[in-house]
């Protein structure tokens, strides 16, 4: 199967309309404007007095000043917004009140059309992502009904036939029929839902019909805490857009030192004017955030949730990614192949107990010797008392006995012998121990995760120098998959502490790192590294909470989709700082200095800046993006 950025969402000028951004506030700027460039050209006609050029100047320039005095008072900063009335008044005051008209009336349609096109790109992640329905068909005893989804309660049920979108997150009562989660998942293929399977708000059954047990309504669900963290996203700035509204803030005063010399030198206003035009900052305030708010709606769309720029730009900078083994590279779906049953004990009373003091992990592991147990009919009774070991395994009480599962860490912490760990296959061997005594191992084999090998290799294309695994199980197990995987490192028998250490080492050494993992196991080592990742974040609170990049599906592809969307949110950053603004404002400074253009054709060619980062920042939304066309191929053999 092939999975690429090329599968993207159509741009949000397609799916966002503009009248629905158009309010009254926004009309009544548009009549300002268009008053302020009518009467600016009746003046140069020599149509109206001078002094209704005045008003009319007054009534654009009011907003600008105003917000601009605004952001003096309370940030102590000089805004783009102060430039443009300071230049507007020195034209005027200057004898060039056609050129000062003209110049105000440009900058504020550039304004316009960035406000407008900012707030269509921040509207476009709803837009991307969907909607939900807001009334819902609900089964009772009575019959069926129509109810405002804000009324429904958990355990209400809900009946969704084809075509139709899941109101409500909860679980398959009743049918089956299939799933379209791309809104979820960002995945466009449907899966099959039956009793007992979730189900979430804003997915879409595209074949037979379900009863839904309500769980979770509006803001609970997954789909509104999707939409919730990708529009808070914006407030985690990236080191490259602070470092552009620090230019800004001080690049004004120096601009205007800069300018106060040049008009000590040559006494011409209209220089100054012309030069003021070009030295304004406002593309440096655009250069960034649209380009963030297009890659986090982009990749939204997609299954990932990037939960700000800071977690963008640092994931195009990581040089090392680190794996957690079990559940990230391996399938996560192990399975018991053998019991080795020691002294009198027979393989299935070693089997039962551990299933029994398995019963309340949540490990993959525990739950594969439950499964197991329960596949060979053996019933595993409740355990009357229980303690999860971390890093290590369970210590319970079962049926009167003390018994050990877990690694020969456990056994040998709690004063067992246990004997020399079976030949190294790949499986993974879980140790038993009863009453002080070791009883036997449980070998459980996991199989390497789908596309494993070629996301990978599809990392180290991008510039990741080393791939790193950490991992509890132990060392001849995690050496198999490492040699799967062609990984270049192996840290095995580890304890979450020591994950964190062993981040933390390589930070220290001068790398950025990344951290892939479950979410919610790996919490602690998540929140060292620069970036967390965490996979299959569907439906797990604990993993959006824990990660700052929230993959909603198990597949690895999504990882190198992220680091690809951010490596162009990245570069296209600096296309937008090193063209839009440095090579056209540079060359307008030039062409003022030598006169070869004036106050009016120089604000006219200030829209150029404005339009070329607005265009480079949208594509992001639609344009093709290299970095994941690799075809995955079967999974090897049983590995751990």
């Amino acid at each position: 199967m092939t999975s690429s950025l090329s599968d993207a969402p159509h741009s949000a000028s397609q799916s966002v309309s503009l009248a629905t951004l158009m309010t009254r506030a926004r009309w009544i700027e548009v009549a300002r404007i268009a008053l302020t460039g009518v009467i600016a050209a009746a003046y140069w006609r020599q149509l109206v007095p001078i002094q209704v050029l005045w008003a009319a100047v007054a009534i654009g320039l009011y907003p600008l000043a105003k917000a601009g005095l605004i952001e003096l008072v309370r940030e102590r900063k000089v805004g783009t917004e102060i430039f443009v009335t300071i230049a507007t008044l020195v034209a005027l005051f200057g004898g060039e009140a056609v050129a000062g008209a003209v110049l105000m009336v440009i900058i504020l349609i550039a304004e316009f059309i960035a406000d407008l096109n900012t707030d269509r790109a921040r509207a476009s992640i709803k837009s991307l992502i969907g909607s939900t329905p807001q009334v819902a068909l609900v089964r009772t005893d009575g019959g069926e009904r129509s109810v405002p989804v804000a009324e429904l309660r958990p355990g209400d049920v809900v009946l969704v036939r084809t075509g139709e979108k899941i109101p409500v997150d909860g679980k398959v009562l009743k049918g089956q029929g299939g799933v379209d989660e791309a809104t979820i998942t960002g995945e466009s293929v449907p899966r099959d839902k039956s009793v007992g399977e979730s189900v979430f708000a804003g997915t879409v059954v595209v074949s037979g019909a379900l009863d839904i047990t309500t769980e979770k309504v509006g803001g609970e669900t997954m789909f509104a805490r999707i939409i919730a963290l990708v529009e808070s996203a914006e407030e985690a700035q990236a080191p490259v857009q602070k470092f552009a509204d620090r230019v800004a803030s001080w690049l004004i005063p120096v601009v205007l030192v800069f300018l106060l010399a040049v008009f000590l030198a040559t006494h011409d206003v209209r220089k100054i004017v012309t030069l003021l035009i070009f030295t304004s900052p406002a593309e440096l305030g655009l250069a960034t955030p649209l380009v963030m708010i297009a890659a986090i709606a982009r990749a939204a769309r997609a299954g990932i949730l990037i939960k700000g720029g800071l977690y963008l730009e640092t994931l195009a900078k990581v040089d090392v990614v680190v794996f957690d083994k079990t559940g990230t590279l391996t399938a996560n779906r192990p399975q018991v192949v053998h019991v080795d049953a020691r002294e009198s004990i027979s393989e299935s009373e070693v089997l039962r107990l551990a299933a029994a003091a398995d019963r309340r992990s949540a490990h993959p592991l525990a739950k594969a010797v439950v499964d197991g147990a329960a596949q060979r009919g053996l019933e595993a009774p409740e355990p009357e008392a229980f303690e999860q070991v971390a890093a290590r395994g369970v210590k319970a009480t079962v049926e009167g006995r003390a018994v050990l599962v877990g690694n020969a860490a456990l056994l040998r912490e709690s004063g067992v012998a246990a004997p020399a760990e079976p030949p190294a296959g790949g499986e993974t061997p879980v140790h038993v121990a009863i009453d002080g005594r070791f009883a036997g191992y449980i070998l459980i084999a996991d199989t390497l995760r789908p596309g494993a090998r070629e996301a990978l290799a599809e990392l180290r294309r991008t510039g990741v120098r080393r791939i790193i695994m950490l991992t509890g199980d132990n060392a001849a197990t995690a050496k198999v998959v490492a040699e799967g995987l062609g990984i270049d490192e192996v840290r095995a028998d580890l304890k979450p502490e020591d994950k964190v250490s062993a981040i933390a080492a390589l930070q220290q050494q001068g790398h950025r790192v990344a951290l892939v993992g479950d979410g919610v196991n790996d919490a602690p080592a998540l929140a060292r590294a620069a970036v967390g990742v965490a996979m299959g974040a569907a439906g797990t609170q604990a993993a959006l909470e824990a990660a700052d990049i929230a993959l909603m599906t198990d597949d690895l592809a999504k990882i190198v989709q992220a680091r690809a969307i951010a490596r162009r949110a990245y570069r296209t950053i600096q296309e937008n700082i090193f063209v839009g603004v440095g090579v056209v404002h540079m060359a307008g400074i030039v062409a003022a200095l030598l006169g070869l253009i004036g106050p009016i054709q120089a604000a006219m060619l200030h829209l150029g800046p404005d339009i070329l980062v607005f265009l480079n920042s949208v594509k992001l939304l639609r344009v093709r993006i290299d970095g994941v066309s690799f075809t995955r191929q079967a999974p090897p053999a049983a590995t751990s």
